[in-house]
């Protein structure tokens, strides 16, 4: 069974048990979370495609930790103008694992 989730922007497959990370999530440690976005449902060979949502679907998962990626560099320039600007990023994310998808 799996099923394909909209957290952050992004689409993501997911299975019970799998952990991925996601974009920050509001909650701490142990909280279980809901997602609420869900696009499709496989259960072996039946499948629920949303329009776009499948009604009554969520997927239940625990958040593990929340965290910060690594520091990227975000450099511009201009050639022969003298123009250059550095800046560092660090994207802010929550591990998840994913508990059960309730239909």
């Amino acid at each position: 069974m799996f099923a394909i989730v909209q957290t952050g922007g992004k689409q993501y497959r997911v299975s019970p048990g799998d952990i991925l990370r996601v974009e920050r999530l509001p909650g701490e440690r142990g909280d279980e979370v809901s997602l609420e976005q869900v696009l499709l449902v496989a259960q072996s060979e039946e499948v629920q495609v949303g329009q776009p949502l499948v009604p009554g679907a969520r997927v239940l998962a625990e958040i593990l930790r929340q965290g910060k990626a690594k520091k990227i560099m975000v450099f511009k320039k201009k050639r022969r103008k003298n123009y250059r600007r550095k800046q560092g990023h660090r994207q802010l994310y929550t591990a998840i694992q994913i508990k059960e998808i309730v239909l």
